[in-house]
């Protein structure tokens, strides 16, 4: 925002323009009084109206026109400059015009895979509709659902064991990124690893959710009081 300050008839005045080149103009009634150290008034008049504060404006060039080193109280500077800027932003704002809504988005009339296996988390009938209108052929169920027999993918990860254990085959020539398993008491993991794009496949069986139901052993007796 470029700030020029220059004296009038009866005072001085303030002009403001940003940067879209909209501009306003506040006046200030004030006697003209030779400043007591003129080589620092311009300075002086420059350093308070530089003072934006937490406005949304930053001051680019500051103009002084003045016919000689007027002085002019810290005082009625601040007020100049605030009552300027509330006048550019008012004017701002009611020149504001709202951009125009995005039209809605309309999805593709074909979807572009015929399949979608259980990561594409098909759980509700109309997530079914949607999917079999837009051509998709063949739709297993969400993961939610436990309808899985086989070994699946449950989670792909960069964090790698090959890699944690020193056995990439990017680190150790020769070696192969074959299957490892992961042992969590009776349960087995497969671990298959895609070194081209740093990957660690976790594949194993889904388990069924759990019902809500209590057992002894999660019941919690408190005594009375």
């Amino acid at each position: 925002m470029n700030m020029t300050f220059r004296e009038t008839n009866d005072g001085f005045a303030l002009d403001l323009e940003d940067a879209s080149g909209m501009a306003t103009t506040v006046s200030l009634a004030h006697a003209k009084q030779p400043a007591q150290h003129a080589e620092t008034a311009a300075a002086a008049i420059r350093e308070h109206l530089d003072k934006l504060g937490n406005t949304y404006f930053k001051a680019g060039k500051i103009n002084i026109q003045l016919s000689a080193p007027w002085f002019v109280p810290a005082k009625s500077l601040n007020a100049l400059r605030r009552e300027a800027v509330a006048a550019l932003e008012a004017k701002r704002s009611a020149a504001y015009q709202r951009p125009p809504k995005r039209p809605a988005a309309v999805p593709p009339a074909q979807y572009p895979q015929s399949a979608l296996s259980y990561l594409g988390n098909v759980f509700n009938a109309k997530a079914r509709a949607f999917y079999t209108r837009h051509g998709v052929s063949v739709i297993d169920a969400a993961y939610e659902a436990a309808q899985e027999r086989n070994a699946v993918s449950l989670m792909v990860t960069k964090h790698c064991l090959r890699y944690s254990f020193n056995l990439c085959p990017k680190q150790a020539k020769g070696l192969l990124p074959r299957p490892m398993t992961l042992i969590h008491g009776k349960e087995q993991l497969t671990l298959l690893f895609d070194c081209h794009k740093c990957e660690m496949q976790v594949v194993g069986k889904l388990k069924k959710p759990r019902t809500a139901q209590l057992d002894a052993k999660h019941i919690i007796a408190y005594p009375s009081r």
